[in-house]
């Protein structure tokens, strides 16, 4: 960590501030068996208006129990990401309800084909690894619509993944698929290929479904990431310190309920609050408050020693164009300085308006130079380079020295879409721009990218669990 947005005087006493909203203004809970549990564990809980205050003894009781450090496994054991181990992760956006043409110009809704698209470009992207579904289909039956993109999912990447969980019925058969890919229920907790995600209602509310879900994946259990998106002046205070002590008491409540639910479940703090553009009302994603909010958020997930995801990458354009660049890169390289342990979701265009392949192509290059930066510089005796600097003296040059070709491609990083050449080179080439570039790239991967296939027995498996579903939901 190198970035620190507050003292640690500062962390303390939004901690202390989330503790006192917990105790003395509560949480909504709508769900009645974990209502009952709050009250079995010496919580204070109003039946009538669901409301629950947490004691910190017992918030204090849950963050102890918590999984702490985690690790996501692909189909490909050598593709994994690691949580709470000091190392960064990347994924692409779970799903959008809108996809960008080609061009980016124009959006449609997305559909099931989009997530197999996707899949296979994120399983083809290096910086991604963790790939997301990028779609929610529209073409999809609701009630089943993550057991559909699951099915979808598994084919077409070998890296761990991430989707959105919809309801306890349709989550029945998504841990009957991940059994099926795993072998069986203890190797899913072993080796989780993905996580859930539980996203409190700000302010200080929770949605029965999303709790509902997680007594199916606690069966594993699944990771669960917590994250809020509280908005400050809208859904929290103004004030980026006040945003933070809602967002940070809902996601403590987010704890309690995983660990009331099961005892030991892995937990990810997703600090991931943002502000609203008082002049449109339109949420921001990517403006330097957001830089801000998200390093204090890792602060305060690492004061609990959890694991910490945040939304930086992102960006407000619509497009792959300048803004989105300036965005991406500024909000990602301070969440990568603040020490964070996830990044995302890229591949989302504006505030959660639609999905791009070709974004997500721009923001892989990103997280590449971002990860440059992040590896510092190694100083010592060979590099220091005493020896070869004398050697070579005054007006001499280092380009034919065994030295160059040595630390060449360790010391310098070499972009694939970022263009260095002289004028007169780019302009013979027709002055073709990043974006043109980055779609460019996305065509090329796509076309010649070979995903790893699931094995026969596994994807017949899979398939027969997606009929089931489908015929439970009537469809």
């Amino acid at each position: 960590m190198i970035f620190r947005m507050f003292s640690d005087e500062d962390v303390r006493r939004i901690n202390e501030a989330s503790l006192e909203v917990l105790e003395s203004v509560g949480v909504e809970v709508p769900h009645v068996e974990t209502l009952e549990r709050f009250r079995q564990s010496g919580a204070g809980v109003d039946e009538k208006t669901r409301r629950v205050k947490i004691p910190r003894d017992l918030v204090a009781k849950c963050l102890a129990s918590a999984g702490k450090s985690y690790s996501l496994f692909g189909r490909d054991p050598q593709k994994q990401a690691h949580f709470g181990m000091g190392t960064r992760n990347y994924n692409s956006i779970a799903g959008e309800a809108s996809w960008l043409d080609e061009e980016c110009m124009e959006r449609r809704f997305a559909a099931l084909a989009d997530v197999e698209t996707a899949a296979r470009l994120g399983d083809a992207l290096p910086a991604i690894n963790v790939v997301g579904a990028m779609a929610d289909p529209h073409d999809a039956p609701a009630a089943v619509q993550d057991v559909l993109v699951l099915q979808r999912l598994v084919k077409n990447t070998s890296k761990p993944f991430v989707f959105w969980f919809n309801n306890r019925m349709s989550t029945r058969y998504v841990c009957d698929m991940l059994t099926a890919l795993a072998g069986s229920e203890p190797a899913v907790g072993e080796r989780p290929p993905t996580y859930n995600f539980l996203e409190p209602i700000s302010p200080l509310r929770f949605a029965f479904n999303g709790i509902d879900l997680l007594y199916e994946t606690a069966r594993f259990p699944l990771p669960v990431s917590i994250g809020p998106m509280a908005q400050a002046g809208a859904t929290a205070p103004v004030t980026l310190a006040g945003t933070l002590v809602v967002e940070n008491a809902e996601i403590l409540a987010g704890v309690c309920i995983t660990q009331l639910i099961r005892e030991g479940t892995p937990v990810c703090y997703g600090g991931i609050p943002h502000t609203m553009d008082m002049r449109t009302t339109q949420m921001v994603f990517s403006g330097p408050e957001q830089a801000l909010m998200a390093a204090g958020a890792v602060q305060l997930g690492k004061l609990h020693g959890l694991p910490v995801y945040i939304n930086v990458g992102l960006t407000d354009s619509k497009i792959p164009d300048a803004q989105a660049g300036l965005e991406s890169g500024m909000t990602l390289l301070a969440g990568a300085l603040a020490g964070a342990d996830i990044f995302g979701h890229m591949g989302i265009c504006g505030v959660d308006q639609a999905t791009s392949l070709t974004m997500l192509v721009m923001q892989d290059e990103i997280i590449q130079y971002v990860e440059r930066i992040m590896a510092g510089v190694k100083v010592d005796e060979d590099t220091l380079a005493v020896d070869v600097i004398r050697s070579v003296g005054p007006g001499g040059n280092y380009l034919s020295e065994p030295h160059t070709a040595q630390h060449l491609r360790t010391e310098h990083w070499f972009p694939r879409l970022l263009d260095r050449r002289f004028f007169d080179a780019w302009a013979a080439e027709g002055k073709r721009d990043m974006a043109w570039r980055c779609r460019e790239m996305k065509e090329k991967l796509l076309a010649e990218h070979e995903v790893t296939p699931l094995h026969p027995a596994v994807e017949k498996e899979i398939d027969r669990i997606a009929a089931s579903a489908t015929k439970e939901a009537g469809q």
